[in-house]
């Protein structure tokens, strides 16, 4: 290979890398080496490697489609008489009235924010949000003011701020501390100031609810929620997302949303994997409930090992706290623990804010009680780290 000549914008890219590397928080690809259990991924429900969603795919293949990509996007030549069922059949199982799909969760969140809410109006939205919700808010014409952490109080004290349409955007589950939004506050908190409330549901769809409708669903609140983010990338062992809601609402991002308007389509083999999943959902209940079980005894196994603290209020995603922790001290913890068989990460900024690096573990129907007495007593082997 040519050796690229330097140049000051090269050297300054370098030495940012190198500054990032000084203070434990570069990054890196990697590749999970063979034979690790599974605390990591988001495949919550084991689909990404279920035999049945492999054979459920198979009979959504046929002859009638027979491209490999989907040519262009929605609005030209992308769109499909699957991806319209498809976007029908979101809408049936998530109680709504219609359904669009995007590309990925990213994509979702930034068509939405970018597109519906208008210069005058304010978006209101959780602090520890996601980097995708950040981002649409920054691409939009709306004022906008983070509020705490799943603090109503203060999102009262910036709602004294707001003008024209507010739009309060939570996730349902947090990605990073694993605990819920109170939606069932929020939704009476929006509903009693004629606020729209926009949840995303990366991390409860397919896990919650009666056949894995989401956690929305779940607690009955579907009318009470302007827009749901509902991505296929976690619990659906898929790709994409959808942002699913009243029918108006569809066909306005359809006509504003700059992501969806200009992004090629996702190809037939992702819609068919997408509809061979949501066939599967309503019968993964037992998977449900042994994910659900599994996160409880977490708790207890994880409750006496010294120098960890779980999440208090984590569900299924446990950030694990170390004592005194660093970025430093975090992947190094991590990297013990891979030695010993697992696949745990580290999280660190700016990621999550510095001083509050910590380990992520990420619970699945497959994992099982052995698997966590084991990581419980390699952690507990560590000592104080």
């Amino acid at each position: 290979m040519t050796p690229v000549p330097s140049s000051p914008l090269l050297t300054r890219l370098a030495q940012h890398l190198g500054q990032r590397a000084a203070e434990g928080t570069r990054r890196q690809l990697s590749v999970a080496a063979p034979g690790l259990v599974d605390f990591s991924s988001n495949d919550y429900l084991g689909l990404a490697r279920s035999g049945a969603l492999q054979a459920a795919l198979r009979r959504h293949l046929t002859d009638e489609n027979p491209l490999a990509g989907s040519t262009g996007s929605r609005l030209l030549t992308g769109n499909s008489a699957a991806a319209e069922a498809l976007e029908t059949h979101l809408a049936a199982f998530h109680r709504a009235e219609a359904a669009l799909l995007f590309n990925s969760g990213y994509s979702a969140n930034l068509g939405f924010f970018q597109a519906v809410p208008r210069r005058g109006d304010t978006i209101l939205y959780d602090a520890t949000s996601h980097a995708s919700v950040k981002d649409g808010i920054r691409s939009s014409f709306a004022g906008s003011y983070s509020f705490r952490h799943n603090d109503l109080q203060d999102l009262e004290k910036r709602l004294a701020r707001a003008t024209g349409e507010v739009f309060v955007a939570v996730e349902a589950l947090y990605s990073m501390d694993g605990d819920q939004a109170p939606l069932r506050e929020l939704a009476a908190f929006c509903q009693a100031r004629g606020l729209h409330l926009v949840v995303d549901e990366a991390h409860t769809n397919g896990i919650y609810g009666p056949h894995g409708e989401g956690l929305v669903v779940a607690l009955g609140l579907e009318n009470q929620v302007l827009a749901r983010i509902v991505t296929f990338g976690k619990a659906l062992g898929s790709q994409g997302a959808a942002v699913v809601g009243p029918m108006v609402l569809r066909e306005f991002l359809l006509n504003t949303s700059r992501p969806f308007m200009f992004t090629t389509a996702l190809p037939p083999l992702s819609i068919a994997a997408l509809q061979a999943a949501y066939d599967l959902l309503p019968t993964l209940q037992a998977e449900r409930q042994q994910l659900f079980a599994l996160s409880a005894l977490l708790k207890a196994r994880l409750a006496d090992v010294p120098g960890v603290r779980v999440g208090a209020d984590s569900h299924v995603i446990h950030p694990l706290f170390l004592d005194q922790p660093s970025p430093q001290r975090v992947r190094a913890v991590a990297a013990a623990v891979q030695q010993a068989g697992f696949d745990l990460r580290p999280i660190v900024a700016p990621t999550v804010p510095a001083g509050t690096e910590r380990l992520r573990l990420i619970l699945h129907s497959y994992n099982t009680e052995t698997e966590l007495a084991a990581l419980a007593a390699t952690l507990r082997a560590l000592g104080s780290f």
